[in-house]
């Protein structure tokens, strides 16, 4: 039997590349997209062939058609046709609104939203029936922090799309849904944070620590997995009751 086929998007490192191999060792072969990393996604097709998985790495940047386009291509070509869509890249810049350059507001929208909406189009007519989209919003959405309006707007964007496109596919079998992450221990969250601010945002949640990224992993997995075939159109809050 062949392995169902998975995409995962900004996957060749931190949550990505953690979700890469709890599908891989779920049993799927895992086509990992990267933008600019392509030393750390090579080590990770690396490390998974070396388990015994199917991986491969594909270049693109999510905001340009073209290259999802290219991403679904190559995945097809390589691997065979795509069951499942991880719609994961993303960066995370926080600053007041009023501090926001236009290049830093485009790079939100142009990889969170439109990244997304470039993603679910091209799933649309190239996913196989009975598949499985997740896509990446923020609890930040329920906390609006001051300093994230920016990624906010661009996360809850996503939010939208996720539950109008679960409606779209009716009569597929593809059920769409968000992953809404609390603070997660990633060298994206980490990097500029004091080491006060880091111990203040784990003692937030009820379950006094952050996140960690098979936390976040483990979830998707469940999502695509038969067993989370009746959750459609949610946005799943992973944040230890951050929000």
């Amino acid at each position: 039997m062949t392995a169902q086929v998975a995409i995962i998007t900004g996957a060749s490192r931190g949550i990505g590349a953690v979700i890469a191999k709890q599908l891989a060792a779920d049993g799927y072969a895992v086509a990992i997209n990267y933008a600019s990393s392509a030393t750390e996604a090579s080590k990770l097709v690396v490390e998974l062939r070396q388990a015994g998985h199917q991986a491969i790495a594909i270049q693109g940047d999510v905001a340009k058609s073209a290259d999802i386009k290219r991403l679904f291509d190559k995945t097809e070509a390589q691997l065979g046709k795509v069951d499942v869509l991880i719609n994961n890249a993303g960066i995370l810049k926080a600053l007041p609104l009023a501090q926001h350059s236009d290049e830093l507001y485009n790079q939100n929208f142009d990889i969170h939203t439109r990244g997304t909406f470039n993603a679910l189009r091209e799933a649309a007519t190239r996913l196989n029936d009975g598949g499985r989209i997740v896509n990446f919003s923020s609890s930040t959405v329920g906390l609006n922090f001051p300093g994230y309006a920016v990624y906010i707007a661009s996360k809850a964007a996503v939010e939208s799309l996720t539950q109008v496109f679960a409606k779209e596919m009716r009569g597929r079998g593809i059920t769409v849904n968000a992953v809404a992450p609390g603070p997660v221990a990633t060298e994206l969250f980490l990097h500029g944070k004091s080491e006060e601010q880091i111990q203040g945002m784990a003692k937030m949640p009820p379950l006094e620590r952050l996140g960690q990224p098979e936390d976040i992993a483990r979830v998707v997995s469940f999502l695509v997995s038969p067993a989370g075939g009746w959750v459609n159109g949610q946005i799943l809050r992973a944040n230890g009751g951050l929000v």
